[in-house]
């Protein structure tokens, strides 16, 4: 007889019944991989980011190979809040899987706005994409400067009806100060890594790969970076800790989680493998299995 083994967690006091999710703006908002997942499997699904008004988008060329993963710049391009609320939470509601939104702006307000809409709506976390750039600061991503953070979170604290989890960008000198910050802001979880800032030049064309110049780089290159900094955060932040950034593998999935990730996201391995949630999910449970652990919180931040 096999033996039972329990995947669910508890993140930020929504319980899910197993630690893996979708990372934002890899899976869309579910509609176009649910032909390949079936979505009530994923402990929950994040949607691309969703901003107060609609986002064109960056110029083309703004997808790009490299190395161990891609460089994007697509520029949060989105639908905008009205259509979001009409189209896509509907469709997720269909499946039994939390809702996680991710929240984009451009100024506290946008920000504010979107998460004032979002209050009264059955989803059950808003993570704020704080990689955006400030336009009031000068373009500087409002997650880089521990202030900025601080005060950015508490304002969205002060509006948001659901828990609130801080999106960590890893262009940063100390992501343990940007991750205390969005505790102190009253954060309710954090989540990182975001992408790499990264180039590429086209040296045929002696051009830039991408029209933006830079865009973030994914993919599993990124994934040892990822897992450093999860671990520096999870041991200076007493709320949990969603840990993305490379996983293509159950394998890399429990690094995250021994290095004190509560819960991970899958990104970029969706483009090349639209079913690698469902494998991952699967892959947890037999390492589970194999090596006798009855309950997934005995492996989360055993690396000590």
């Amino acid at each position: 007889m096999s033996t039972s083994v329990n995947l669910s967690v508890d993140f930020a006091g929504v319980p899910m019944r197993n630690p893996v999710t979708t990372a934002s703006g890899t899976f869309g908002s579910g509609a176009e991989y649910s032909e390949f997942v079936d979505l009530s499997a994923l402990g929950a699904v994040t949607t691309k980011g969703v901003a107060s008004v609609p986002w064109p988008g960056n110029q083309t060329p703004r997808i790009c190979e490299t190395y161990g993963g891609m460089l994007n710049a697509i520029g949060l391009q989105n639908p905008g809040i009205d259509l979001f609320l009409k189209r896509d939470i509907p469709f997720l509601k269909q499946y039994d899987t939390r809702i996680i939104v991710n929240v984009c702006g451009k100024t506290p307000e946008e920000y504010v706005r979107v998460v004032e809409r979002l209050a009264e709506e059955e989803v059950d976390l808003l993570e704020i994409n704080i990689s955006c750039p400030n336009v009031k600061a000068g373009g500087i991503a409002f997650g880089q400067d521990p202030v900025s953070v601080e005060k950015i979170t508490s304002q969205i604290k002060d509006r948001a009806k659901q828990p609130v989890i801080m999106k960590l960008s890893p262009n940063v000198t100390d992501i343990a100060q940007i991750a205390q910050a969005a505790e102190a802001g009253g954060a309710d979880a954090v989540s990182l890594i975001n992408t790499l800032t990264g180039m590429k030049i086209d040296i045929n064309r002696r051009t830039f790969a991408l029209a933006n110049k830079t865009g973030g780089m994914s993919g599993p290159a990124v994934k040892p970076i990822a897992v450093r900094m999860v671990y520096q955060v999870a041991q200076v932040v007493k709320i949990p800790v969603l840990g993305m950034g490379g996983i293509t593998t159950a394998e890399d999935a429990l690094e995250f989680i021994m290095a004190g990730a509560t819960m991970v996201a899958v990104g970029t391995a969706n483009f090349h493998n639209p079913s690698a949630t469902v494998e991952i999910i699967q892959g947890i449970e037999q390492f589970m299995r194999e090596n006798k652990v009855a309950d997934i919180r005995e492996l989360i931040g055993c690396v000590r």
